[in-house]
């Protein structure tokens, strides 16, 4: 099957063919560290180390770049508020940004270039934009340099506008702007209200980068002047992607091949952000869940897909995991020795899966369809289980593993603890269950029908179905 992917450029699904055969090179746009990560911050993040697992899982090289933008007005503005350096502050959010990713067992991107350690390729891509016309450094001696929209024809292209009907970029003082519509790419020190460390210097006089131009020169610097895809919140597409992609090809670059957006998390039907007051600290949420129930809920709604934040729904996600968790434990027991050639598969990367969770995949990564597969092969090991069947345990049991890998939500992973606590967890759980099945036993051969349902009811309150046969009773974990 042929991997498609939804092209936010070009508005449709389309094959993905790499530039170079056997090899993908991605650049996703990552966070400027002005404050705690919430939730809706790490989805893009989760949902692009989905498709790298994926991209890993059919056999490609990927060059995966993330950027951090470590120096803006923002950064300087929650500096300034607590009273410590600005570069400080971006430091240690950084460091908790860090722990987020690593907690929801994000890979580590190929390289993570910051901004400030890219000023010089920076500073080069300006003067290309100048020499080309296509830029200009502000006439009221501010020190800024605009790129000049008006100068580049298939501005808006990517999202289908037109210069008309775009609103003033907001991003400079427009007196030293040809068009209120040009966009910064050198911001001129303001020595009155800003540190002098923040600034470095240029042709232009001291100043620091605009946001825009730091992508366009940290892609092209770690992945070429064409690469495959370029990925990032939907919220990025106006201005930041635009201008990323009118700077990059005003240079003479053709830059991305393929534009992917995820959607966002809402609360109350708004995007959740800082300014709204309605941000979930990726920390704080962790205290309610594990990472990896957190890192389910998000991989099981599309990319594209809008999600409204709940803790019902949250809750719900952790339920349905756990209930796997456990199918997966005892299928592990029953295994002994048998599940050892999964176990080895896994770690060397390789990874089992159905027809359907492929399809599903290369369908612009159908994650919810993903998600109904593994669950099919769940009810496929419970069915085994419950029939005391060991050997049919195997193939579903790898399926499941190797499919929630490419999630990157086994909850067996050594990621997520030690996986000797877990079989323990098993056992106990296994005999805990086992202990009250024996209880119903003996109290229905005292005709003691009232205690006997008494534990049945018991059981199913925990989401725990026995079933009763000729061979005595068995359990399974409802899905």
């Amino acid at each position: 099957m042929t991997l498609r992917l939804h092209d936010s450029a070009t508005r449709e699904t389309r094959d993905f063919v790499p530039r170079v055969p056997g090899r993908v090179g991605v650049y996703v746009c990552g966070l400027t560290v002005q404050s705690s990560p919430h939730v809706g911050h790490v989805r893009s993040a989760v949902n692009f180390d989905v498709l790298r697992r994926w991209l890993l899982a059919r056999g490609y090289a990927v060059d995966f770049i993330r950027n951090v933008t470590d120096i803006d007005d923002k950064i300087l503005g929650k500096a300034a508020e607590r009273g410590v350096a600005w570069y400080a502050h971006a430091a240690e959010v950084k460091r908790e940004l860090d722990r987020a990713y690593d907690a929801l067992a994000v890979l580590p991107p190929t390289y993570e270039p910051l901004a400030t350690g890219h000023v010089p390729e920076m500073l080069e891509l300006i003067a290309t934009l100048i020499e080309r016309g296509h830029a200009y450094a502000a006439e009221d001696g501010s020190g800024d340099v605009y790129f000049d929209v008006r100068s580049w024809p298939a501005y808006g292209e990517l999202t289908g506008q037109r210069v008309e009907d775009m609103a003033d970029a907001a991003d400079a003082d427009p007196r030293g702007k040809r068009d209120p519509r040009d966009f910064a790419l050198w911001k001129g020190w303001k020595s009155d209200t800003e540190p002098r460390t923040a600034s470095w210097p240029s042709p232009w006089g001291r100043g620091r980068p605009g946001w825009h131009i730091e992508c366009s020169a940290m892609a092209g610097k770690y992945l070429g002047e064409a690469f495959d895809i370029h990925g990032g919140g939907l919220d990025l597409r106006f201005p930041h992607h635009e201008n990323e992609q009118a700077q990059s090809r005003a240079a003479g670059h053709d830059f991305a091949a393929y534009w992917m957006h995820n959607a966002w998390i809402t609360t109350a039907g708004e995007k959740m952000s800082k300014s709204l007051g309605n941000s979930l600290v990726v920390s704080d949420v962790l205290q309610r869940v594990r990472a990896v129930e957190l890192r389910y809920w998000l991989v099981s709604a599309h990319y594209r897909s809008h999600v409204e934040f709940s803790e019902q729904a949250l809750l719900d996600a952790a339920t349905a995991l756990t209930r796997i968790e456990q199918t997966l434990l005892r299928a592990r027991t029953a295994l002994g020795a048998d599940a050892e050639p999964a176990e080895r598969a896994l770690a060397a990367g390789e990874h089992a899966w159905t027809d359907g969770f492929a399809a599903a995949m290369d369908d612009d990564l159908s994650t919810p369809r993903a998600v109904a597969e593994v669950q099919a092969e769940v009810r496929a090991l419970n069915q085994a289980l419950t029939a005391g069947d060991t050997p049919a345990l195997a193939e579903p049991y790898a399926r499941v593993r190797g499919m929630l890998a490419v999630l990157g939500a086994d909850p067996l992973a050594p990621h997520w603890g030690n996986a000797e606590h877990d079989d323990r967890r098993g056992e106990v759980l296994d005999a805990l269950v086992s202990d009250l099945i024996g209880q119903r036993a003996r109290a229905r051969a005292e005709k003691d029908f009232a205690t006997a349902d008494a534990v049945r009811d018991r059981l199913a309150g925990l989401g725990i179905v026995v079933e009763d046969g000729p061979q005595g009773s068995t359990w399974t974990l409802t899905d």
